[in-house]
């Protein structure tokens, strides 16, 4: 298949620059990928729309607020970084985007603000990519100096509300290491979460750490042609059992969102627990073997998020979908509406 199969018109007043109200109150598309049938509806409708013995599994992966904006401590000419991950495992050389790579050189040295020590450039990889020795733990530095990377499509600098309302309720401390929200989880409520348990649907978690190639545009023309960016992840033992379990009675695995759906299937149904990597790319002709429904939002044209919604759902039925959504006004990308996917 080629890239521009999967385009479409998107008006742009239809991105979503700024959340709902609520986080439950969102609207919630369900298509039916047997027939392409749609319903309107709203998130906070979710304990109806599944069955008792369904199983959440949700992303617990927390966003690093590591945008950071230096000057050369040589010449004061401005670099601005993302955190990405930490290199081979070590805590302080640290993998990142950069914005003014081109005079960069191992060596210099980024300060960051004047009362800590500088950031040191180790290598410069290319493609925007740096490698950098940090002075501190990272968590520590972003806290302090860094600001939450919102897409660039958002066109606004991150706010206060955004320190709450761009990490999921899922999203924990110690599973710190996103550089973009895994957004379907964004409209869950803990309010939701115990109508969802009320109704025996239970909850699982992993770990994705969302990488950089969810901002980076797809290039290659022919699909076959494109490399997924690696992303880190870690299954916990106990999320195995219980998605071993909801098979055995006969519950449906739901994944909430792209990022829980890569990591489900990359290993060709055979969940594993312990940390891994995946390059996965999930386009259509994907053959699913665990996830059963897919809770996501509406991704943007040309991207490697469409395309795995409509291999899981058809590539027509989910391209007439965002068409209608288009039409009746629902919003769109990370702080947008979401669909349920049947």
């Amino acid at each position: 298949m080629r890239l521009s199969d999967f385009d479409f018109e998107l008006p742009e007043d239809a991105i979503a620059r700024h959340p709902a109200e609520r986080r439950d109150g969102s609207r919630l598309m369900v298509l039916h990928r047997a027939d392409g049938r749609v319903e309107h509806r709203r998130f906070a409708e979710l304990p109806e729309l599944l069955a008792p013995k369904d199983l959440l599994v949700v992303n617990d992966s927390k966003v690093l607020k590591g945008r950071l904006f230096t000057h050369k401590q040589e010449t004061g000419g401005k670099v601005e970084l993302l955190l990405v991950e930490p290199v081979d495992g070590e805590a302080l050389r640290w993998r990142a985007m950069a914005v003014g790579t081109k005079s960069l050189r191992a060596g210099q040295a980024l300060v960051v603000d004047e009362g800590v020590a500088p950031l040191l450039v180790v290598a410069v990889e290319g493609d925007g990519f740096v490698q950098v020795d940090l002075p501190t733990a990272a968590e520590v530095l972003a806290e302090r100096f860094g600001q939450l990377p919102l897409p660039p499509y958002m066109r606004r600098a991150a706010e206060a509300a955004d320190e709450e309302r761009y990490q999921t309720i899922f999203a924990q401390p110690d599973r710190l290491g996103s550089v973009a929200a895994p957004t379907a989880g964004l409209h869950f409520t803990p309010e939701l979460l115990a109508r969802l348990a009320a109704r025996a649907i239970d909850k699982a978690t992993l770990t994705l750490h969302v990488g950089p190639g969810t901002f980076l545009p797809v290039r290659a023309e022919r699909l076959e042609d494109h490399v997924m960016h690696v992303e880190r992840y870690e299954v916990p033992s106990g999320t195995v059992e219980q998605v071993a379990h909801t098979r055995r009675v006969g519950g449906r695995v739901v994944a909430v969102g792209t990022t829980a759906t890569r990591v489900l299937e990359s290993r060709g149904g055979a969940l594993m627990a312990g940390p891994g990597s995946t390059d996965l790319f999930i386009q259509p002709g994907f053959p699913f073997k665990l996830v059963d429904v897919l809770i996501t939002n509406f991704h943007l044209p040309r991207s490697t998020l469409l395309m795995l919604v409509s291999a899981f759902a058809g590539r027509e039925h989910v391209l007439e979908a965002y068409r209608c959504a288009v039409r009746e006004g629902y919003r769109f990308y990370s702080y947008g509406d979401a669909m349920l996917i049947l």
